[in-house]
């Protein structure tokens, strides 16, 4: 069955600081050609010659990184989408309260996320790791580098330039403001529940 695209769960003009045009483009180009592009793979390893993979190169090898690629696009673009949309002000909750514990602080919290979204050149992802059962800020050089098997995300900041460079240029810190300004606490809050249990 293929993979569909999931509307917007808020209006394009939604997002204080983040303009229609951008979010028309990250959610109806970037987000929709990860769906499309994740089809069109899923189609084409059905008929893929497996007699010649090799790790050097093949085409069952190309289909098969780019598959992973397409999928985590999807998967962290969904997540990211679904937790905006909120006036970023934190609500008590299983998420917040776990944060606190494994941080200290919520202030920590955010500080640490803002650095790891500075740092990263693709994603920073908030996740729940099940390894030591704490909340943990990762980041993500591409879509399917720097994943934590097993984790389970959260949250997420997209740190492509796509997100942020027809609104801020290239102040990607400002862009980060204005995304934990329209986070969906409650949204993230249910998504922690559900590991929680």
């Amino acid at each position: 069955m293929p993979f569909s695209i999931k509307d917007l769960p808020w209006g394009k003009d939604a997002l204080k600081g983040i303009s229609a045009k951008t979010n028309e483009i990250h959610h109806d180009k970037l987000y929709a050609g990860y769906v499309t592009k994740r089809n069109e793979i899923e189609e084409a390893l059905k008929t893929a010659d497996r007699s010649k993979s090799a790790a050097t190169y093949s085409p069952y090898r190309a289909l098969k990184l780019e598959e992973t690629f397409n999928a985590d696009g999807q998967i962290l673009h969904e997540l990211y989408f679904e937790t905006l949309g909120g006036d970023g002000k934190p609500t008590d909750g299983p998420f917040v309260r776990k944060v606190r514990l494994d941080f200290g602080s919520w202030e920590a919290f955010v500080e640490d996320a803002i650095a790891c979204a500075k740092a990263a050149r693709g994603w920073m992802i908030t996740a729940y790791d099940p390894t030591d059962g704490k909340i943990r800020n990762f980041l993500a050089d591409a879509h399917n580098h720097g994943g934590v098997w097993g984790s389970v995300p959260l949250w997420t900041i997209d740190c492509y330039e796509h997100a942020y460079f027809i609104d801020y240029g290239s102040d990607r810190k400002a862009y980060i403001q204005a995304v934990l300004n329209n986070v969906n606490w409650d949204a993230v809050n249910a998504r922690f529940a559900v590991v929680a249990k």
